[in-house]
């Protein structure tokens, strides 16, 4: 894929490895990066940038899909590293990334606690804490569905909610290329909604999907799972009529 490259970043979690894609997107101008992984993800973003000869100081634009804490935990720390980056996120997700109103994660969990056994506290005060340390940045460029940003040959924003309200994709043209974020993941070799029990709004992340069938794509890439192998446009079919059938 001329101009873009996966970022395959693995590590591990809590005894766990798991693994996520950013995304650079590079031509003659801009180099963009699309998410950045949990907080303190700096050096393993640099080691995955150098394995195809460049440096983080080359990134001259970020683009945020969401603001769960692995996609935009580095972000803060980017932004003081190189300041002339410009961050950009959707319109409708700019409050919490810039944290004027607390994450929609944090004021899930913390839902959810007066109802948790105290074996299950156990589980979610830390997790919350580890939601309140994440840091916040002031968003540089704000966009809405339909956008076109005129770098890489032409990006398109698709503004996906259901994981998030102000969940965005990205559609490139010039090589039928979609950037899912979490709007869709790769699980055993199929696409599929990224953990449907926390999907703020499971009826419009479905919505999402067909959303992204409008687009004439041939590659599907996913923040979790990488450039899913197959046909993508099939595979959308398929998991939309598996919620039809629930």
């Amino acid at each position: 894929m001329s101009g873009i490259h996966l970022l395959d970043i693995s590590f591990t979690n809590q005894g766990q490895r798991e693994a996520i894609t950013p995304v650079l997107l590079q031509d003659e101008q801009e180099t963009i990066l699309v998410d950045c992984g949990y907080p303190d993800f700096v050096p393993l973003l640099a080691e995955a940038v150098g394995r195809i000869g460049l440096t983080l100081a080359a990134v001259t634009k970020l683009i945020v899909t969401h603001h769960d804490i692995d996609h935009m935990g580095s972000l803060a720390a980017l932004k003081r590293m190189y300041p002339k980056v410009a961050i950009i996120a959707h319109e409708a997700e700019v409050p919490y990334i810039e944290g004027t109103i607390k994450s929609l994660r944090q004021q899930q969990a913390e839902a959810t606690l007066d109802a948790q056994p105290e074996e299950g506290k156990g589980q979610v005060e830390p997790f919350i804490r580890f939601l309140q340390s994440m840091e916040t940045v002031k968003v540089d460029q704000k966009v809405t569905h339909g956008d076109k940003l005129p770098w890489c040959g032409g990006i398109e924003v698709i503004h996906t909610p259901g994981h998030m309200p102000g969940h965005l994709s990205l559609y490139l043209a010039g090589t039928k290329t979609l950037i899912t974020g979490d709007a869709v993941v790769i699980e055993n070799g199929k696409l599929a909604i990224a953990n449907p029990q926390y999907t703020l709004d499971l009826d419009a992340a479905i919505r999402s999907l067909h959303r992204l069938l409008d687009y004439d794509f041939e590659q599907i890439v996913c923040y979790h799972g990488g450039l899913f192998v197959g046909d993508g446009r099939k595979a959308l079919h398929e998991l939309i009529q598996a919620y039809k059938k629930r």
